[in-house]
């Protein structure tokens, strides 16, 4: 099944439109506003699978990226500096007024995606970035591929060329919640992680790969998430690799469990800790609390370019940036 309606309308006067599709009792909608993932359903299940908003207009005013894909380089640069093609570059700095995050203030959440295909169980949502855009080099374009497979299974594929060096680091922000509680603190996680990447004061990394043994990071064995305080990257390699499981993430309350897949080194986990919009209401209605989703964001590690011993995240003319994750849901009760 695959449907697409008016979502409404940007400050420009340009048509925002909502995409559904739909396999094996799972529903996607995205939006072609930041190609984001709106709302996620499994039939079954009463409540949405991910946070989202029910009005554009919620998406244009939060900061909390909920469900796009964020871009051209995920997560943090420090100081917005970085070195690409033997130059130095000064990226928009729109975090805490120093760093870059998610690729500055107007980066591809913030941008509208042009739809260039769609069936019942897929879609491929395209973008083009400009030279000099948020102080990036390069003509980018980018794609961004939504597709359901049997399991059931929301598959994202992201490809992405420049024609010049650049940073490139496309991430699905998707903040994930599997019962009806509010809060995932409940909710246990399983991660193939070793290491995992201390930051600093500005959540920028400090260069330190650190054994997650021994400390509230480590989820080798399957453990709560509590309400610790997660905005870390969880490194699960030295660079981009072939598909595998990586992690899971179940709701003993609900009885369902999503097993995570990805080509990426890294996985950004934030527990939503420090989210406050109390006045704006959720997709069933309420307000999102803290710790009412779990972000998993399949990614590059944050800073690479400035940091040594990193994954390279620098785009050359003639390669393709390409990432693939997978979310499998399963009632294991």
């Amino acid at each position: 099944m695959s449907t697409r309606e008016p979502f409404g309308t940007l400050p420009d006067g340009s048509q925002v439109q909502r995409l559904t599709i739909a396999r094996d009792g799972l529903q996607a909608h995205v939006l072609t506003y930041g190609a984001t993932l709106q709302d996620l359903r499994l039939d079954g299940v009463a409540h949405p699978l991910v946070l989202g908003w029910p009005a554009l207009e919620d998406y244009l005013q939060s900061r909390g990226y909920f469900g796009a894909v964020v871009g051209r380089f995920a997560n943090r640069i420090a100081l917005g500096r970085f070195q690409a093609g033997g130059r130095w570059y000064q990226a928009d700095r729109n975090f805490r007024g120093r760093h870059t995050l998610h690729g500055g203030s107007q980066g591809s959440d913030r941008m509208l995606w042009t739809l260039k295909a769609q069936n019942d169980d897929g879609m491929t949502l395209s973008l083009e970035m400009p030279d000099g855009h948020m102080g990036f080099p390069g003509t980018l374009g980018v794609e961004v591929t939504y597709a359901i497979r049997l399991g059931p299974v929301l598959e994202i594929t992201i490809e992405a060329r420049s024609d010049q060096e650049t940073p490139c680091n496309f991430a699905p922000h998707n903040y994930f919640v599997l019962d009806d509680s509010g809060s995932i603190c409940s909710h246990e996680m399983t991660l193939a992680a070793e290491h995992y990447l201390p930051v600093d004061d500005d959540l920028i990394p400090t260069g330190e790969q650190r054994p997650v043994a021994g400390t509230d990071f480590d989820f080798r064995d399957p453990r709560a998430l509590g309400d610790f305080p997660l905005d870390h990257n969880f490194c699960l390699a030295s660079q981009r690799v072939a598909l595998r499981e990586v992690g899971r993430l179940i709701s003993r309350r609900s009885g369902l469990a999503m097993g995570i897949a990805t080509t990426e080194p890294g996985l950004q986990i934030y527990t939503n800790s420090q989210f406050d919009e109390p006045d704006r209401q959720g997709l069933l209605g309420q307000p999102y609390d803290r710790y009412s989703g779990v972000a998993l964001e399949p990614q590059l590690w944050p800073d690479a370019m400035n940091q040594n011993g990193f994954p390279a995240a620098i785009l050359v003319p003639g390669a393709i940036h390409r990432s693939q994750s997978q979310f499998r849901f399963q009632h294991f009760i």
